[in-house]
C-alpha cells in the first residue's frame, strides 16, 4: 500500500486497504442498501477481484467521519471512476479541493444527481477540467410487487451454458439501446469476462414454444440488496408484456432468495419502462448522474 493515499484529508480517511475500509464502513453502506446500491456491488467487485480491479491504478477508498460515525465514502476503481455517497454541495467542494491535491484525477464521477453535479462544478474550478454529463437516471426501488394483468404467456427460465451466446448478444444490443458508452467490440465472448455484465444472473422469458423473447439479469446479493440489470426486450416483440412478466420473475426470485432491498434502474428519457415498473411496484427514490472529466495539456492526469 503506498502512503499516498493513507493520509488524513480534513475527516476523509483514504486508504487502499478494501478489508480495512469495509470493516470501518461497511456498517454505513448496509444502512441504506437501496440508495447504495453501486457503491455495494462496485466494492465487492473490487474486494474480490472482478473486472473493475483491473486497471493502471490501485483502487481508493474514502469515508468521510463526523463525531466518530462515517458520514459518506467515496471510492475511485483503477480505471480512474469515481464514484460518491451524497454529499453536501459544500462536502463535494471541500473534497475536490482535496483530491486535487493528490492524484491521479478521476476520468469522470458518478453520484446522486446533486451531488455529482456539485462535485464536477467544483473540480473544474480547482483543476480546470471541462465536465460533461454521461449518465442520467432515476433508481428506483420494489415496494410491493405487482405482476401485470393480463399475464404475457409463457414461463421464466433462469439460462445455462448454452444460453450464453445469446445473453452475450442481447446485452450488446441493450447497450445500443440506451447508448451505453461502451465499444461493442469490448462485448464479445472472448472478453466477456472483462465487462460488467459477467457477474450478473440472467433469465430469460420463454413462450409457450420454448422460444426466449426477453431477458433481465440481477446481482448477487450484497448487504440485502439485489440490482436488477439489465432488462431487455429485442425491438420486434416489444408491447407484448414480456419485459414486465421478466422483470417479475426476478423481482420475485430476489424476494424469495431473502433480499430487503430489490432496487433497479431506469432512463429518464423512456417513458414506457419507467411506468412499467412503477405498474410492477417500482416506487422512485432518487435520481443519479455521472460526468465524464476532460484534461487539457496543462491539466494531464498525475
Amino acid at each position: 500500500m503506498t502512503e499516498r493515499f493513507v493520509r488524513k484529508q480534513a475527516d476523509w480517511q483514504l486508504t487502499e486497504d478494501v478489508d480495512d475500509f469495509l470493516a470501518r464502513a461497511g456498517d454505513f453502506l448496509r444502512s441504506r442498501p437501496a440508495l447504495h446500491n453501486t457503491p455495494l456491488t462496485d466494492i465487492e467487485k473490487l474486494r474480490t477481484g472482478g473486472p473493475d480491479a483491473h486497471g493502471g491504478e490501485a483502487a481508493v477508498f474514502g469515508r468521510l467521519e463526523s463525531a466518530g460515525e462515517v458520514r459518506a465514502v467515496l471510492y475511485r476503481t483503477p480505471r480512474g471512476r469515481l464514484s460518491l455517497t451524497p454529499l453536501s454541495a459544500e462536502q463535494a467542494g471541500t473534497l475536490a479541493a482535496h483530491l486535487a491535491g493528490l492524484g491521479p484525477s478521476p476520468c469522470d464521477v458518478i453520484a446522486d444527481h446533486d451531488t455529482a453535479t456539485a462535485f464536477a462544478e467544483a473540480w473544474q474550478r480547482h483543476t480546470g477540467a471541462a465536465s460533461v454529463p454521461f449518465w442520467r437516471t432515476h433508481l428506483y426501488r420494489l415496494g410491493t410487487l405487482t405482476p401485470p394483468q393480463p399475464r404475457a404467456e409463457g414461463r421464466g427460465r433462469v439460462t445455462g451454458e448454452k444460453d450464453h451466446e445469446q445473453v452475450v448478444r442481447w446485452c450488446r444490443e441493450f447497450c445500443v439501446d440506451v447508448r451505453e458508452n461502451v465499444s461493442m467490440d469490448a462485448i464479445d465472448a472472448g472478453s466477456w469476462a472483462d465487462t460488467r455484465f459477467a457477474d450478473k444472473h440472467f433469465t430469460f422469458w420463454e413462450t409457450p414454444e420454448g422460444v426466449p423473447v426477453s431477458m433481465a439479469g440481477s446481482t448477487s446479493m450484497v448487504g440485502g440488496m439485489v440490482r436488477v440489470d439489465p432488462v431487455y426486450t429485442p425491438a420486434h416483440l416489444r408491447g407484448r408484456g414480456y419485459a414486465g412478466a421478466v422483470t417479475v420473475e426476478v423481482s420475485r426470485a430476489a424476494l424469495a432468495a431473502g433480499a430487503t432491498d430489490v432496487v433497479l434502474y431506469a432512463d429518464p428519457a423512456n417513458p414506457t419502462s419507467n411506468a412499467l415498473y412503477q405498474r410492477i411496484g417500482y416506487v422512485h427514490i432518487a435520481d443519479f448522474a455521472g460526468y465524464k472529466f476532460s484534461y487539457g495539456a496543462s491539466e494531464a492526469k498525475r
